[in-house]
Formats: structure tokens, C-alpha cells, sequence
């Protein structure tokens, strides 16, 4: 039987398959559109089932920042090429924002299942790597920072003030800086309160046996160790670095000083840093 043009055309707009697949998909379904569909799927769903081995070592970070949630999810892929794709990005921009609209969390099933059917259509093996939410509440702003056009790092930052100066354009820059600094200096904890306790216990350690090496009297044997320990919580702890706009100053003092130049209180509350490939 003739396949005509018009209903090829209809059912690539519909699936995303190529011209020659949908012919061939019509024919075998003697021109039956529903049946062509459900072909062309299968034929999708086993091509995907192939590239689900192949590594995914690209991809691409995305942020969505509402009134009530913000949340952040990245999305891995094959090569470079697909995360800069326009499919890719509506993929990952719809899923971010879906996240900040539903309050669904990022392992969702609903995610992985557009994912899957995306790959029918991009041909490339992708996956969603992981995805996080803030709830915003009174008297909290998060700003979202996404580095270079290819979407490589992505960051969330919260901060608390007073209500006073919520709204302060001051108080947004900080913000907006203080995520800039989060995606150049790469923080593992928010401050030494909430870093992980058993490591700083070992590293404390470490650093008293290295102090003791030394021979010299004991207060000033837990000098050193304290002084040591106090650097490296300086270089993992974000409110304990230097600020990226003046170094001399932690982001901690940084905060303070923003709030008594506003009137308020200004504190960083808590912050997510994705990098693709970063290692789990």
C-alpha cells in the first residue's frame, strides 16, 4: 500500500524517529498510525536496552530557583555534543523545574522514565545522576549559580537574614557571590560544627602525633595541632574560607559585616555543589 508523506511527517513530529524508520514502521503496520507507534517504540526501547552498558561520562547541571523550593539535579550522557543538544537541556530544564513545582524529589520514578524515553530520541545513553531540593522558608533566599555555557557545575545557596533586609539588593549580591565561591573553591562542609565529626577526630589526631614528633613542650605541642587543624577546616568548610572577593575575610565575617551594613542578621545557612564526573 502507498504511505503517504503527510502521515511519515505526522508520526516523526509524534515520536522523534527518523524519516526512513517511520516509513518502514508505517508499512509494517499496513499504514495503521497506533501500530506504527508502538513498533517504532519497541524498536526505541531495544536500542536503548543496548546503549544502557555505555559509559556516561558527560552531561550537564540544572537549577531551578521557585518562591517556596529550589532544587538541582544532573543528568549524565555520553559525549559533550548531547549535553549541549536542545533536547538534552529542555529534558533537564523541565525535570528541575518539575522538582521545584511538585516538590517530588529527584529519585522520583516519574524523572527516570522521561530520561528513558528521551533516549529513544536522542540515541545516546543517559541518566539522571542525582537530584536535591531546599525548602525556602521565611526569612531564607537561595540563589543558584551555573557555571559556562556547558552547564558543568551547578550550585545552590541558602541564606538566612532577618525579614528587614530580605528583599535588599545587597543582600541578593552576597548571595549570588557567595554561590560563585561555593563553584570556585569547592567547600565539602558549611563549617567545622557540621563537618563530619569522625574525620576531624582522625585528622586531629594526625596532626597531634606530627606536633608531638617535634620534641617541643606540650602546650606548645597542642598549639600546633590546634593551629593545623583550624587551617585544613579553613580549606574544607565553607564559612570558614576566605571569601572569593576578599580572601583575608572568611565568608563567615563576610556574612556579619553584610548584616550590620543592612541592619539584620545575615548568616550562609547550607549550599549543594554538583560537578558531572564528580566521583559519588
Amino acid at each position: 500500500m502507498e504511505i503517504k508523506a503527510a502521515d511519515v511527517k505526522k508520526l516523526r513530529e509524534k515520536t522523534g524517529a527518523g524519516m526512513m524508520d517511520c516509513k518502514k514502521a508505517l508499512t509494517e503496520a499496513g499504514g495503521d498510525f497506533e501500530k506504527a507507534e508502538k513498533i517504532l517504540k519497541e524498536l526505541g526501547l531495544a536500542a536503548a536496552a543496548k546503549r544502557g552498558g555505555r559509559e556516561t561520562n558527560e552531561g550537564r547541571v540544572f537549577t531551578s530557583v521557585g518562591d517556596a523550593r529550589a532544587s538541582i539535579v544532573e543528568i549524565s550522557c555520553e559525549t559533550d555534543f548531547v549535553a549541549r543538544n536542545d533536547q538534552f537541556v529542555e529534558l533537564g530544564t523541565s525535570i528541575v523545574n518539575d522538582m521545584v513545582a511538585s516538590g517530588k524529589p529527584g529519585d522520583d520514578p516519574s524523572y527516570a522514565k522521561q530520561v528513558e524515553d528521551a533516549v529513544t530520541h536522542i540515541k545516546e545513553n543517559m541518566k539522571l545522576r542525582r537530584g536535591t531540593s531546599f525548602d525556602i522558608g521565611s526569612g531564607e533566599l537561595v540563589k543558584e549559580y551555573i557555571h559556562g555555557e556547558s552547564g558543568g557545575i551547578g550550585v545552590l545557596v541558602k541564606i538566612k537574614a532577618d525579614e528587614s533586609i530580605l528583599g535588599s539588593d545587597e543582600l541578593a549580591q552576597f548571595a549570588f557571590d557567595t554561590a560563585l565561591h561555593v563553584a570556585a573553591f569547592r567547600p565539602r562542609f558549611l563549617s567545622a560544627e557540621t563537618a563530619d565529626q569522625a574525620e576531624v577526630k582522625k585528622e586531629e589526631e594526625i596532626f597531634i602525633a606530627q606536633a608531638e614528633a617535634l620534641g617541643k613542650p606540650e602546650n606548645v605541642t597542642q598549639g600546633i595541632a590546634k593551629g593545623k587543624l583550624k587551617k585544613w577546616l579553613s580549606e574544607i568548610c565553607l564559612t570558614e574560607q576566605g571569601f572569593v572577593k576578599d580572601e583575608k575575610k572568611s565568608v563567615a565575617q563576610v556574612a556579619t559585616e553584610i548584616g550590620k551594613q543592612l541592619g539584620g542578621k545575615v548568616e550562609v545557612a547550607d549550599f549543594v555543589y554538583y560537578m558531572v564526573k564528580e566521583a559519588d
